[in-house]
């Protein structure tokens, strides 16, 4: 059936001749099998095209939505969110390691793009996928599992090497966290203390509008019942949106009251729509040890970007070991810009943040807009594998093309 089906902002028309649901795995194998064009859909939280096609887009939101726990962690259908995962693992006594700040995507199209949370010694969502299920270009059912010399590279596959249908997730026993918000920080502390203020929680987020010399809010989520001293900048006497004067009915709970983990690391509660989605995404995540060079970088050109910017977050994502991942092989610090709805200023804008960054090898999120080709020295390898898994190119698409 032909339809118009945009991304959550808006920004974004899909070219796809048809949408499909497949009701079963089974049924999803035999449209795949006899397509010559095809893409999967998650959630629709990407700006970039990334799961864009002229062929056939294919929804998972009507599969059995299946979480299983077992002896080797959690197992989970393509069409799982985190919001709907995260009670369920709670009651059981398990956790994730760490969460995105909207817990409203799907599981397996944040894992695709290297979707993260914050956190000094937290790898990106993708980092606690142990096995992945794929239907492959020929309708075939292929699994992947940690320690195959491929499965490094199709962790983060960006929908190339085929359509994921089942992830086994690593677990952690559950826990709790508790939220402090605190404003006004220094913005000259980041030079001296930039590690500090990081060390400073199990996660932290730093949100600024580029507009003075002050950090707007810092968002501290600890283990323990501490609540650290932040440099100068004072405790929040109330809820706090990360964007100052907005209402903080959206956001999860503040001011140190203790809650289960799924409850507490993402920014967002599930029962509310974050945004009305008119707003544009960016993100650029580069090696750590350039984070105050480049926060002293973005600070000299502030000017010609931060009228567009609603809110910008920095946090913090521990190395790995995948391919595509913007944190492969280094500790990185992610910069993140919501900017408003108007894409001929955001693109301008987008750009002098890639040149200010450009000295730095930031790598863009592949779900955030970007304008600049990203630098990966496994690109070619992945390359390679996209070939073997799909030589006939039925899951390529316009973004694939332009990014390999």
């Amino acid at each position: 059936m032909a339809a118009i089906v945009t991304n959550w902002a808006g920004n974004l028309a899909f070219h796809a001749s048809d949408v499909h649901r497949p009701a079963s795995i089974e049924e999803l194998r035999a449209l795949v099998a006899r397509s010559s064009s095809v893409r999967a859909l998650g959630s629709g939280h990407s700006f970039s095209d990334v799961a864009d096609t002229r062929g056939a887009l294919v929804s998972l939101d009507a599969l059995p939505r299946t979480v299983e726990i077992t002896d080797t962690g959690v197992r989970v259908g393509g069409a799982v969110r985190y919001a709907e995962l995260g009670p369920t693992l709670h009651e059981a006594g398990f956790a994730l390691h760490n969460l995105a700040s909207l817990p409203h995507i799907s599981v397996a199209g944040s894992v695709a793009t290297a979707t993260h949370g914050s956190g000094d010694g937290n790898g990106n969502l993708a980092t606690a996928v142990s096995a992945i299920e794929l239907v492959t270009a020929d309708g075939d059912l292929v699994t992947l599992r940690r320690g195959d010399p491929r499965f490094a590279g199709a962790v983060v596959g960006l929908g190339a090497l085929g359509i994921v249908v089942g992830l086994t997730l690593d677990l952690v026993p559950a826990f709790e966290v508790r939220q402090h918000v605190f404003e006004g920080l220094p913005f000259d502390v980041l030079d001296d203390h930039f590690d500090e203020v990081f060390a400073g929680g199990y996660s932290v987020s730093l949100f600024t509008r580029w507009a003075g010399p002050v950090i707007d809010q810092v968002w501290v989520k600890r283990r323990d019942a501490e609540r650290p001293e932040m440099f100068g900048a004072r405790p929040a006497d109330g809820p706090r949106h990360p964007i100052p004067g907005a209402s903080a009915e959206p956001c999860t709970e503040q001011l140190g009251v203790p809650g289960p983990w799924y409850a507490r690391l993402p920014h967002f509660r599930p029962e509310f729509t974050p945004s009305a989605g008119e707003e544009l995404q960016s993100e650029f995540l580069l090696p750590r040890r350039h984070a105050v060079a480049a926060l002293r970088a973005l600070a000299e050109v502030r000017d010609s970007f931060a009228p567009v910017v609603l809110i910008s977050e920095i946090r913090t994502v521990a190395a790995d070991d995948l391919w595509l991942s913007p944190a492969y092989g280094q500790d990185v610090v992610g910069f993140h810009f919501t900017w408003v709805k108007d894409a001929a200023l955001v693109r301008a804008a987008v750009k002098t943040v890639e040149a200010a960054l450009e000295p730095y090898a930031a790598r863009p999120h592949w779900g955030k807009l970007f304008t600049v080709p990203a630098r990966y020295e496994r690109m070619h390898d992945f390359a390679s594998l996209v070939r073997d898994f799909d030589p006939e190119g039925v899951f390529a698409n316009d973004f694939l093309r332009r990014v390999m």
